[in-house]
């Protein structure tokens, strides 16, 4: 019998230091709206997304770089910052050709702190891109995490049902023995007819976050599949195109 790699998912990055990172292709989940505004700049043409862990660093490097400084703090344009965590500000005539220098409430921290713990490869993860996400996974055939952001350390339905439809289409390659990817993958065999209704009807925090914004259109979009189907991977400091 061959030896399968494995797959665990951590719900939380407060749950990350319970898993070998080390050892692992770490998947980075942010599906509202981080990852998924990542894969969509990469896949307009931006030359490279660089993750950072602060405004200020967001702001310094912007400067140094002459980059597009962008990103959010729960949900809104963080203050001394360009642009947002959305998808859609930045079309391909906007972005081509630029780096986008992003900070995030959730996504870019994690990434950073899967940095920390070593990780072996860091990607990003979104439903835009989900089927990029698992053919290279399958491809690998090295042990995976499936990292979701979350909110602020707490478990959230959207990072989950992403990690259950990653689940769903590579579980024959891998041993899963993880009850958070038996959960993750239950959940998203329940809600995958309709995501954005299930958001809704299991009353989801960050929905209603965005939904106060009305960001209607952005929860819609970032919950499609493969509206901008890249592969982001990080080197040295920045995400790329595969």
């Amino acid at each position: 019998m061959e030896n399968k790699p494995v797959l665990y998912t951590s719900l939380s990055p407060s749950l990350l230091n319970l898993y070998d990172v080390s050892n692992s292709i770490v998947v980075i989940i942010d599906v509202l709206r981080a990852t998924s505004t990542i894969a969509t700049a990469l896949y307009n043409g931006a030359r490279s997304v660089i993750p950072v862990d602060s405004v200020l660093r967001c702001i310094e490097i912007g400067r140094q770089i002459q980059g597009v400084t962008a990103g959010e703090r729960d949900g809104r344009i963080a203050e001394g910052l360009e642009y947002g965590n959305s998808p859609f500000e930045y079309p391909r005539e906007f972005v081509d050709g630029k780096t986008l220098v992003l900070t995030t409430t959730n996504g870019t921290r994690l990434l950073h702190m899967a940095l920390d713990k070593g990780a072996k490869e860091i990607i990003t993860g979104s439903f835009p891109n989900l089927s990029a996400v698992c053919d290279h996974l399958i491809e690998k055939k090295q042990n995976v995490i499936l990292g979701c952001a979350a909110w602020k350390d707490r478990v959230n339905i959207e990072d989950t049902l992403f990690a259950g439809a990653v689940i769903s289409r590579v579980r024959d390659h891998f041993l899963i023995n993880c009850d958070s990817s038996h959960i993750a993958e239950a959940m998203y065999e329940k809600g995958k007819k309709d995501l954005f209704a299930f958001l809704k009807k299991s009353d989801a925090s960050h929905y209603h976050r965005l939904m106060n914004f009305g960001l209607e259109k952005d929860i819609r979009y970032c919950l499609t599949a493969d509206g901008a189907n890249v592969l982001p991977i990080y080197k040295e400091g920045k995400l790329l195109v595969k």
